[in-house]
């Protein structure tokens, strides 16, 4: 197993693997070390199948279902990220971590590239501990005790999901999804601290009026996304990303129009943020 650092704030290649072969215990633990350090991992060359692709995810953690999309069939966990020639939106394109409305956010996803656009179509992650402890010493003791309210209905992501609900939909979605947690959470295996805020999903924070909130959050949203907190992912096909949803967002780039680009995705649980 070879591990190459993209960037200086997160994310690591690891290559020399064949998922397809089975993950074992001793292999888990050592791709899990690498997930926690590097707080998201690449790894190309594996044509895995569906079922493979589940047993690696399973090797990491408990899949889930999605909210709002069906899995593909005989998969419930497993559901196609993905973006048609026709389409004009990608789903989930802004910066966000994954589904922060539900009660436990995910601990993690994956996705694995089954069909990529000639060019474009990279994905950036961000880095939220390091987001968080570039702040001042009086700012990060603000924001420590603050609890942010986050939503499925937030208008900019809720376009980005409108296709995929059309084609691959699930009629037990509720209307909306609305949970409060922490703008800043401890990482439950690391105790690093991590801004836990977003673009696409927070609304507003407790205690305080809109007013009040949104010059605050404008300038987490902008604060958290800097490019020294980044790294970019250049996708080709049969690769995998893993990222850590406790403390990463991510940004598919939607720059590959009159192109198709298909993902297969897996959701980890995660536990309530603290």
């Amino acid at each position: 197993m070879k591990v190459k650092k993209i960037a200086g704030a997160l994310g690591a290649e690891i290559s020399g693997i064949d998922l397809a072969g089975g993950v074992s215990a001793a292999m888990a633990s050592e791709i899990r070390e690498l997930f926690l350090l590097h707080q998201v991992i690449f790894l190309r060359q594996q044509p895995l199948s569906p079922q493979q692709f589940l047993d690696f995810a399973r090797a990491m953690g408990e899949p889930i279902e999605y909210p709002f999309v069906g899995g593909i069939e005989g998969y419930p966990t497993i559901i196609e990220v993905k973006k048609l020639e026709h389409e004009r939106n990608n789903f989930g394109g802004i910066w966000h971590s994954d589904t922060t409305y539900l009660d436990c956010p995910p601990m993690g996803s994956m996705l694995l590239s089954r069909e990529v656009p000639p060019q474009g179509g990279d994905t950036l992650f961000a880095n939220q501990s390091l987001a968080y402890e570039s702040l001042s010493a009086m700012m990060r003791g603000l924001l420590d005790g603050l609890t942010g309210i986050s939503s499925s209905a937030k208008a900019d992501v809720s376009k980005t999901r409108e296709d995929r609900i059309k084609s691959d939909g699930k009629s037990s979605a509720a209307q909306e999804y609305r949970a409060e947690h922490p703008v800043v959470r401890i990482h439950p295996e690391t105790g690093r601290k991590a801004l836990y805020v977003n673009v696409a999903h927070t609304t507003g924070i407790v205690g305080m009026r809109d007013e009040e909130s949104a010059p605050l959050l404008n300038f987490l949203f902008q604060h958290q996304i800097k490019p020294e907190f980044t790294c970019r992912f250049v996708w080709d096909r049969d690769a995998i990303a893993f990222w850590d949803n406790r403390c990463t967002q991510h940004n598919p780039i939607n720059d590959y129009h009159g192109h198709r680009r298909v993902m297969h995705r897996i959701t980890l649980r995660g536990d309530r943020p603290v």
